[in-house]
């Protein structure tokens, strides 16, 4: 396989491993009681900007290089597994967002409620992106007859 297949192929590994890491913080937040010791003293932004630098930051870098590698003859491949990574983006973040009228207000914030609208609005130019690529035609070499 080329680079740009395998850079693709991380790049829906990473956006997997965000929408658990956020559907996880907010779970925990859902559902964590009152007087636990390890609720004391949490705050969710920390942990949303951290999930953002390891899990769709880098993610967002390897579609955009696989596309850039790829983007003279257009691949399927390439291109469905942008498409995949984008759907992972856009379902875990919907999930994230259905959480968010359930958490006690201590763990709303600006940044809670408002990081999975941003990312179900981002997963659109992602798959954008990677149906370009699978529409995109090879080239045909013009034939020189003198």
């Amino acid at each position: 396989m080329a680079i740009e297949k395998w850079l693709a192929i991380t790049s829906v590994g990473l956006f997997a491993m965000f929408a658990g890491e956020m559907i996880s913080v907010y779970y925990f937040m859902l559902t964590v009681p009152e007087d636990a010791v390890v609720a004391q003293g949490f705050t969710p932004d920390p942990k949303l900007i951290q999930f953002v630098s390891i899990g769709v930051a880098p993610a967002g870098i390897l579609a955009a290089v696989a596309y850039i590698m790829s983007r003279n003859y257009g691949s399927k491949q390439i291109g469905g597994l942008i498409i995949v990574g984008g759907i992972i983006l856009l379902a875990g973040s919907i999930v994230s967002h259905s959480m968010v009228d359930s958490i006690r207000d201590s763990y709303v914030t600006a940044a809670v409620e408002y990081l999975p609208i941003l990312f179900i609005i981002l997963s659109a130019p992602v798959m954008g992106v990677g149906a370009r690529l699978i529409l995109k035609r090879k080239k045909r070499p013009t034939k020189e007859y003198f």
